[in-house]
């Protein structure tokens, strides 16, 4: 069962019932499938990308990774079961794929970010098959032998589960572009976790996750570069939710032929 926050189909399972079946599905080794991690950034970028939208309509799982989610949710009366934290789903799925056997490949990050995940995550469960990283360079995806390096040397990995960290959309659009072609069971993009695993970036305190404040830490922690996400996002995201409530909102084609039109508009000026 999937719920809407603000034209976004979001599947209502827990924590606990979504690595389950990212499991069963990496270890049936049948179709490659993706998932994706929505928080209110992505909803605010779907309202005006088209391709994006569509990847998220063809996703295996669509989780809800923002607590702003949770809490919005909640207001249109239709609740979630809870967060699905995409570095908690990182780390829980690596420790049941140690236990499994399944094999994983880490693609993205910061340069190192990684390799130093995979190295504290081998020294927690020794039994985890990392058999590959890549931190591809700034505008890989405009780089065709780059591209087809890192294509060949993931599908000659073969892993079971393949863990993206570019930033969303570029994640999300790398792996729709690709996920059939690499033969992977599941693809998952997950944004800075590797930094965070490895601790080169500093994760919130737990109080403040259970919270729902970890976006103010990072906030804090990293200003320069999330600034316009909170500060702008935020009350952007609130507005889309309000208008949902109160039946005012547009659908997802509406609000994109919207910013269609108001880039035309602004071209001619």
């Amino acid at each position: 069962m999937r719920i809407n926050i603000c034209g976004v189909k979001i599947d209502k399972y827990s924590f606990d019932e979504v690595i389950q079946l990212i499991v069963k599905h990496a270890l049936s080794q049948s179709k490659p499938e993706y998932v994706v991690t929505p928080n209110a950034m992505h909803v605010l970028t779907l309202q005006k990308d088209a391709n994006f939208q569509e990847i998220y309509r063809k996703a295996f799982l669509v989780v809800p990774d923002g607590v702003s989610l949770l809490w919005a949710a909640k207001f249109l009366q239709t609740p979630l079961k809870g967060r699905v934290n995409g570095t908690d789903l990182f780390e829980k799925l690596c420790a049941i794929a140690a236990e499994k056997g399944l094999k994983v490949f880490l693609l993205g990050g910061r340069p190192g970010s990684a390799e130093k995940a995979k190295e504290t995550l081998v020294a927690r469960h020794p039994a985890l098959q990392i058999v590959g990283t890549y931190c591809p360079p700034y505008g890989f995806e405009s780089m065709p032998t780059e591209l087809n390096s890192i294509n060949s040397t993931i599908t000659a990995a073969a892993p079971h589960i393949l863990f993206v960290g570019l930033g969303a959309p570029k994640q999300e659009k790398w792996i729709a572009a690709n996920y059939l072609y690499l033969g992977v069971p599941i693809s998952v993009g997950i944004g800075v976790s590797f930094e965070l695993v490895s601790n080169m970036v500093t994760r919130s305190p737990v109080l403040m996750q259970k919270a729902g404040l970890e976006w103010l830490f990072r906030l804090l922690v990293e200003p320069g570069r999330l600034w316009k996400r909170y500060v702008l996002g935020n009350p952007a995201f609130i507005l889309l939710v309000l208008k949902q409530r109160l039946g005012l909102f547009n659908s997802l084609s509406q609000n994109l032929d919207c910013a269609n039109s108001n880039e035309s508009a602004h071209k001619v000026k």
